[in-house]
């Protein structure tokens, strides 16, 4: 939308006393509203044309703003309570390591961590798990998600198209400290610094599973309108599933499921705990929007490899096959 400036030069003894006079408005307020009158008497037509055309601007312009909005996504557990929020803007990892760095830092009753976040907005839970699944695309309109946990000393990040990547806050702080004293105050060569100090560093975080944690052994299985994956042991699964079989002879045995008809990832993971002394008990864990997007891709990469057919062929073809009727006659 095109504007133009209209100026008019008083004298400041004309202004002086014309604000006097009109007492409850201005006379910038008395030029608009003779402006206004002017325009009012355009003829209706003319006048509904170019009102018209800057709604129509307006709302071009309010869409190109939305389209290039981007957004941040926490999640932060501190003294036993969850909370969440959201950023109208993009937040890297330094810049909310170095807040969890003050507030570790911090004497006497610290103030939280979510106050250091000017311009926050609550969230729901639902609302949190739709903008993690939606930081897991690449290009999208949510370019981070964290998760912090001040109570396990853990931070978790989203890596668009490979999931969760966790450090304990001990290593991040570190990483800060060395970022702030490598002579520039460039925020690219501190965020370089940040990442090399931080690389290595990686930890295994109960409900922060990547795609690095899954790959399948055995063949893939369908049953009840589902494809089975048997995960191999590739993760502390001690620390994720808070079972202690590294101290004996028990061990675990993890199946993750792909709806077929939904076509997507089941909620949870079957845990089967075998213990020495032959006992079983059947564990779960619920996955989230990033565990299930990750999990998805090695799914169908391992259904590529087994089959030769995507995830979404092969299960068109399972259930065609259990659909079909029976060749013989059924007496």
């Amino acid at each position: 939308m095109s504007s133009r400036e209209i100026a008019l030069w008083v004298d400041e003894r004309w202004y002086q006393a014309l604000s006097l006079h009109l007492k409850n408005e201005t006379v910038e307020d008395k030029l608009n509203n003779y402006l206004d009158e002017l325009i009012s008497q355009l003829p209706d037509h003319t006048r509904e044309k170019i009102s018209r055309e800057i709604w129509e601007e307006d709302q071009q312009r309010e869409q190109e703003i939305r389209a290039s909005r981007r957004y941040s996504a926490f999640r932060i557990m501190e003294n036993g309570v969850t909370q969440y929020f959201q950023m109208d803007r993009s937040v890297w990892m330094l810049e909310i390591a170095g807040y969890i760095r003050l507030r570790l830092r911090q004497q006497g009753e610290p103030r939280s961590l979510a106050e250091s976040l000017r311009g926050r907005e609550e969230i729901s839970a639902e609302e949190f798990e739709w903008m993690l699944s939606s930081c897991m695309e690449e290009g999208g309109k949510v370019t981070d998600a964290y998760d912090v946990d001040l109570d396990r000393l853990e931070l978790s990040a989203v890596r668009p198209g490979i999931g969760w990547v966790s450090y304990r806050l001990k290593d991040v702080s570190t990483a800060v400290w060395h970022a702030d004293r490598c002579g520039s105050y460039s925020w690219n060569v501190r965020n370089a610094r940040f990442t090399e100090k931080l690389a290595g560093k990686e930890t295994t975080s109960a409900g922060h599973l990547s795609a690095k944690n899954f790959s399948f052994a055995d063949e893939i299985t369908a049953d009840d309108g589902r494809l089975n994956f048997y995960l191999e042991n590739s993760f502390d699964m001690d620390r994720v599933f808070g079972t202690h079989t590294a101290k004996g002879d028990d061990w675990l045995n993890i199946y993750a499921s792909y709806d077929m008809a939904a076509g997507q990832v089941c909620d949870m993971l079957e845990v089967d705990l075998h213990q020495a002394d032959g006992r079983e008990e059947s564990l779960e864990h619920r996955l989230n929007a990033v565990e299930k997007s990750a999990l998805l891709q090695k799914m169908d990469a391992y259904c590529q490899q087994q089959t030769g057919q995507s995830l979404k062929e092969y299960s068109a073809q399972c259930m065609a096959e259990d659909m079909a009727p029976p060749a013989g006659p059924v007496m």
